[in-house]
């Protein structure tokens, strides 16, 4: 019987330097607690920092990202290192919420997972991407993502 490799011990509770880049990025897992239940999960990250692809200049974002656990979450250490490795990646607003969509859905394998990235104005003009996978149970709220469409000095 062919024997498992030890699995990697997880970034929790140990130091842990931000990745340079999404790449280089691990994100963890850990087992669902209550994996015969539905239930979303919301991260909140307010101030996701990336790199325009082309200028260079940063460009700032408010991420929310719902999802229906299965058998596994994602370790929320991990995530924000996940994240914090965009800081010096140059992409574009679309290629960095959905790359973290299905990031997160193939480690995790959900049972429903949405991101909204609610990108600041770039040129004038704020550029809002969502992509979503899986259905969501019927059984399961989830609130709006409160993030209130973007308005000038109005």
């Amino acid at each position: 019987m062919a024997r498992r490799p030890p699995r990697k011990p997880l970034q929790l509770g140990r130091p842990s330097p931000i990745p340079a880049s999404p790449a280089k990025a691990v994100l963890d897992r850990v087992a669902n607690p209550h994996a015969n239940t539905n239930y979303v999960a919301r991260f909140t990250a307010p101030e996701f920092t990336t790199l325009c692809p082309i200028t260079g200049q940063p460009d700032f974002a408010h991420l929310v990202i719902d999802y229906v656990p299965g058998r596994y979450c994602v370790e929320s250490k991990s995530l924000k290192l996940y994240l914090n490795s965009f800081r010096n990646h140059g992409a574009f607003h679309e290629d960095c919420t959905v790359a973290i969509g299905k990031k997160l859905t193939a480690l995790l394998k959900p049972k429903y997972l949405r991101i909204g990235g609610y990108w600041y104005p770039r040129g004038g003009m704020p550029i809002d991407v969502f992509w979503q996978t899986g259905k969501l149970p019927k059984d399961v709220w989830v609130p709006d993502q409160g993030v209130a469409p973007y308005r000038g000095r109005g």
